[in-house]
């Protein structure tokens, strides 16, 4: 997950982390593409506010350097500030978002569908 904010990664790293599940975090989307080579994730969970660069260009690159076959074709999961956001979610290939703030339930069911192959976008 790609996030700044300590409250953030606290929230997601509750929904998600178990056993089966591990969960790393870089701090800004510029160390995504070098995070994805050292720990190939199943799903990737960006910030929509990430420093400097935000998610939906990180989401955008990210997009990029897949069709380009630099990085994996991994899903990937915006953590939208306000709902009309989605609509730069929806343009920045993301395939799924949640609204801030988040649902512990909400966030892991979504998380478990799109790695299921199951993807629906959920607000």
């Amino acid at each position: 997950m790609a996030t700044d904010a300590d409250w953030v990664a606290e929230e997601v790293f509750a929904a998600l982390l178990d056993t089966e599940t591990k969960v790393s975090r870089v701090k800004s989307g510029r160390e995504i593409s070098a995070a994805l080579g050292a720990v190939a994730p199943d799903l990737i969970v960006l910030d929509m506010q990430i420093g400097s660069k935000g998610g939906m260009a990180t989401c955008l690159d990210l997009r990029h350097d897949m069709e380009a076959g630099r990085v994996p074709q991994t899903v990937i999961m915006l953590l939208l500030d306000r709902q009309a956001d989605e609509f730069l979610a929806r343009e920045s290939g993301a395939d799924a978002w949640l609204v801030k703030p988040l649902n512990p339930i909400v966030l892991r069911r979504q998380a478990e569908e799109l790695l299921a192959g199951r993807v629906a976008a959920a607000g």
